[in-house]
């Protein structure tokens, strides 16, 4: 009897490894820009900014909810993004936010912008990282738009274009 109870455990524990959620999905890129870390972060930094460098952008609207600073992003694509700003550190020259609200294909979108000194003197490498999940939640099936290439793939869209938006701003003026 004990044989069969442990039996019964083991194949009842090990059925479980199968019953998981979502895998977090990471999207990481950087670029060299051709201005001082000082310029870069400059416009890094300021959360009120992204309108003027981010293709996808058209417009911004920032709101103050108690201790918290929201943006409302105007898409080109006629959509509505809600971001929450988390934090800057000046010394690391990093900014944090997060997705709050919005049509994507993706859920619990955390990103962060480092700049940091390239390797000429008036040359900045801003290295962009996000963090998020796919839309479905549950174990398979995946309904088609809400798996993880969806998700990654839009996570990827917004992290180059916002980096080469970033370049060409910095390096136009």
């Amino acid at each position: 009897m004990r044989k069969f109870i442990f039996a019964l455990l083991t194949l009842l524990f090990s059925m479980s490894i199968f019953a998981h959620g979502p895998t977090p999905q990471k999207v990481q890129e950087s670029i060299t820009v051709n201005v001082s870390v000082e310029k870069a972060w400059a416009l890094v930094k300021d959360f009120s900014s992204i309108d003027k460098w981010h293709p996808a952008v058209k417009d911004i609207k920032i709101e103050k909810r108690g201790e918290d600073t929201y943006r409302i992003l105007s898409l080109e694509s006629g959509g509505t993004l809600e971001e929450k700003f988390r934090s800057t550190d000046d010394d690391l020259k990093k900014i944090k936010w997060e997705i709050t609200k919005g049509k994507v294909p993706f859920t619990d979108f955390n990103a962060y912008i480092i700049v940091s000194k390239g390797a000429n003197a008036n040359e900045s490498i801003i290295q962009w990282t996000a963090r998020f999940y796919r839309t479905y939640k549950l174990n398979p099936p995946i309904p088609e738009g809400q798996d993880d290439a969806t998700a990654k793939a839009a996570g990827q869209v917004i992290v180059d274009n916002g980096l080469a938006g970033l370049k060409k701003t910095l390096e136009s003026k």
